[in-house]
């Protein structure tokens, strides 16, 4: 084989395997490709004119311009407007589809459709009385536990239910103490263990599956306990005296460590995602940021709120992130940066409203969404409120509650929020998605160096 031909091996293999019905010549024409009947008709067509043009009977006789425009639209319509008569090509193939269209996405297409925005219900799922619900702002009287218990307290009575069950059994009398009133229920983060703080400076911890009382704690506070908020082992609680207490409650002396601060009952706690960092809010109008890796000074003292400091909500998407929220006279919704004290952002909810004596009850996030819903009271329209954030625009605006929304909780699955009021009614709102197309749950970023301790 010589040099020339050993440069050329694929080009070689090509034409040794071409079709030779494909190996065509520019000057011969291709029998295949051609229409003889269209050809057959070019070839006649100026006789077969000529003769029409003679024959008065012929529909095409005497010619008109209307006869010509009515030939030139038949000649358009039967494709009889080509010029060439000869083919020297195959006709094109095909185009072959690389993804079948039956396998496509609509997503895949070039122009995307907008994401369609999510239906927020503006009625409540569910209604379910509740008669004799204290007319408190700065009480606890609700929350929802892992398991999937409501507890809510009316008057002296503890009661628990599961609201979406339909039966007579789906509500149950935990406990009850005669002349004594209830200020505050929390769930154990297991579900099952529900802390409970009463008037009269008892908190009681109560095991809800054996629906027997497990130990009382006293001796830390000597005024009414109105908030409680669980890390871990440790309770926390905040009496009417302003003071706040951490309670190791596997232990018997139960008082680990004392927060002094507030000059007002505490009506506002929680601890971070972290379980490093605690809020408390106070009918002091003061907000305070305690860290449990240094002593019991707080980190942060916050004056900015002008009312008593209830609703309290940490960020489940930044960690050193704290919305909370300022009673009757206030009204407004601010964002801190934990880490620094420095108060990112403040809106007041009252500048929509004719009256500005609208206060802050609750405070939820959305866990799925970088939403913030709140519910309000006074003289408002009692409606809870859905932002959007960063921009906080606002989403949606639910209304039923005919007095003001003192009490939220959210679900286990995150979607759905209980909302109770002072006129008695206790409303489920599937305000946060339906749980079967809820995204997965933003992921929280870690605070820095959270995995080492501060110095002291």
């Amino acid at each position: 084989m010589d040099a020339g031909r050993r440069r050329m091996p694929i080009q070689e293999e090509f034409l040794h395997r071409r079709n030779p019905k494909e190996n065509l010549d520019r000057f011969i024409p291709n029998r295949s490709a051609m229409d003889f009947d269209y050809a057959h008709y070019k070839l006649n067509e100026a006789k077969k004119k000529g003769e029409d043009d003679k024959n008065p009977d012929s529909c095409f006789g005497m010619s008109s311009p209307s006869r010509e425009a009515y030939r030139r639209q038949l000649a358009e319509i039967f494709n009889m407007n080509r010029a060439r008569i000869l083919a020297f090509k195959n006709k094109p193939p095909t185009p072959v589809e690389l993804i079948p269209q039956s396998h496509s996405k609509p997503t895949c297409s070039l122009h995307h459709s907008k994401p369609t925005r999510r239906h927020i219900p503006q009625k409540p799922e569910k209604i379910l009385h509740a008669p004799n619900l204290v007319d408190d702002y700065h009480l606890n009287l609700l929350d929802w536990g892992s398991t999937n218990v409501l507890a809510i307290a009316l008057e002296s009575t503890v009661y628990l239910t599961d609201p979406w069950d339909p039966s007579d059994d789906a509500t149950s009398e935990l406990v009850a103490i005669d002349d004594e009133l209830v200020t505050s229920v929390s769930w154990a983060p297991n579900g099952r263990h529900i802390a409970i703080g009463w008037n009269n400076s008892q908190v009681q911890i109560w095991d809800s599956t054996a629906n027997t009382k497990l130990r009382t704690l006293t001796g830390g506070h000597i005024s009414g306990v109105g908030s409680l908020a669980w890390n871990n082992q440790i309770l926390t609680t905040g009496d009417m005296d302003g003071n706040v207490i951490n309670n190791d409650v596997r232990i018997r002396d139960h008082v680990v460590e004392t927060y002094r601060g507030h000059t007002h009952e505490v009506c506002g706690l929680k601890w971070s995602p972290s379980g490093q960092q605690l809020a408390s809010g106070g009918n002091d109008n003061l907000l305070h940021i305690w860290d449990n890796r240094r002593s019991t000074q707080w980190l942060h003292r916050l004056e900015e709120h002008t009312s008593a400091v209830k609703a309290l909500a940490w960020c489940p998407f930044q960690g050193n992130l704290l919305a909370t929220g300022g009673g009757v006279g206030d009204g407004c919704i601010k964002f801190w940066n934990t880490h620094t004290g420095a108060c990112l952002n403040s809106i007041d909810t009252n500048l929509n409203s004719i009256d500005t004596s609208s206060q802050v009850c609750a405070l939820l996030w959305n866990n799925n969404e970088r939403e913030l819903l709140s519910s309000h009271g006074g003289f408002t329209q009692n409606q809870l409120t859905l932002w959007k954030y960063p921009s906080m625009v606002k989403t949606a605006e639910l209304t039923g509650h005919t007095s003001r929304v003192l009490f939220m909780a959210q679900s286990p699955d995150g979607c759905t929020v209980a909302s109770a009021a002072s006129d008695e009614t206790l409303r489920l709102w599937n305000v946060f998605g339906d749980p079967k197309v809820a995204k997965p749950a933003l992921k929280a970023v870690r605070e820095p160096f959270s995995h080492l301790n501060h110095i002291r």
